[in-house]
């Protein structure tokens, strides 16, 4: 045990100081995915720890009250703001990706704050999610009506991708509507394509031809 640690140790006025450092940054707690609604009630002037919790409880909160009564301390006592950590944009990402109805009501409350401090990315959400339902409903006769809003919107990442899908609009329609598709071409040139590995370049035509024609 080095000096430092011995003055540290030494020097804690609580229990709580003595386990400050890296080690507890990064430690990980079940009130992580809570702590922005607690910030965002904190803000809004409701500092009741309990009630805050019993709050959080109907969103999916399965800790002790216990711990937000001590995320909520720290927020009244320390020197600097105690707020949760930023989101990362995976996990943005993958909430713009899902179905909106398969989002947790804390999830779906976090990603509606994240979405209210950026038009950008709230424009982007919305023609995500009306692309997603023109293509799980087989809706493509829609197709025009979301190029014409996506070029409406500052979004030169759309804008782009909008320019390539008008260049076949309608194989794009097609492919929103018809019930067909290449799936099954597609699972036969990769299984194609296996077999050709499985030989390591070893063997000609004649072999590979026999493998695809009589390989299970």
């Amino acid at each position: 045990m080095t000096h430092r640690t011995v003055k540290s140790l030494a020097d804690a006025e609580k229990p709580e100081d003595l386990f400050r450092g890296q080690w507890q940054h990064n430690r990980t707690s079940v009130l992580d995915e809570y702590k922005p609604y607690l910030d965002q009630r904190w803000d809004e002037g409701c500092i009741n720890a309990w009630k805050l919790w019993e709050q959080s409880v109907p969103l999916g909160y399965r800790g002790s009250y216990g711990r937000v009564s001590a995320y909520l301390r720290e927020k009244h006592t320390s020197p600097r703001p105690v707020t949760a950590q930023p989101l990362a944009p995976r996990v943005v990402t993958r909430w713009i990706l899902s179905r909106p109805e398969t989002l947790t009501e804390i999830e779906q409350l976090r990603l509606k704050a994240v979405l209210a401090n950026c038009p950008g990315l709230d424009g982007l959400t919305g023609h995500v999610w009306s692309f997603a339902r023109m293509l799980t409903e087989r809706q493509g006769e829609r197709l025009p009506q979301w190029l014409d809003a996506v070029r409406q919107d500052d979004l030169p990442g759309l804008h782009t991708l909008a320019v390539d899908i008008d260049r076949e609009r309608d194989a794009v329609i097609a492919s929103l509507t018809l019930p067909w598709n290449s799936g099954a071409a597609e699972g036969h040139v990769n299984r194609i394509k296996m077999l050709k590995r499985q030989m390591f370049g070893r063997a000609g035509f004649g072999l590979l031809r026999k493998r695809v024609l009589f390989a299970p």
